[in-house]
């Protein structure tokens, strides 16, 4: 059994025990989440797509930690001109256990 949930602007397919990155939660460590945006779920040969939303189904979820992902660097210049720029950034993240779906 699978879904497909959409969570900080992007998309994700889950199963029940996925442990998966999304963006930044305002939960704290430990607590259960409830994700109500499911776009499709599938059970074996059962397969539900909503328009846009599947009515009734949600996807519990366990905030395992928050943490910053590995540093991206922005670096802009312009040749000739002596202009150099150089920015880093961490973006925030939350991971989550997958616990149940219900369809």
């Amino acid at each position: 059994m699978y879904a497909v949930i959409k969570t900080g602007g992007k998309q994700y397919k889950v199963s029940e025990g996925d442990v998966i990155k999304i963006e930044k939660l305002a939960a704290e460590v430990d607590e259960t989440v409830e994700l109500n945006d499911v776009l499709a779920v599938a059970n074996g040969e059962d397969f539900k797509v909503g328009t846009p939303l599947v009515e009734g189904a949600k996807v519990q979820a366990k905030v395992l930690e928050h943490d910053k992902a590995k540093k991206v660097y922005i670096f802009k210049f312009k040749r000739r001109k002596k202009y150099r720029k150089k920015q880093g950034h961490r973006q925030p993240f939350t991971k989550i256990l997958i616990e149940k779906i219900d369809a």
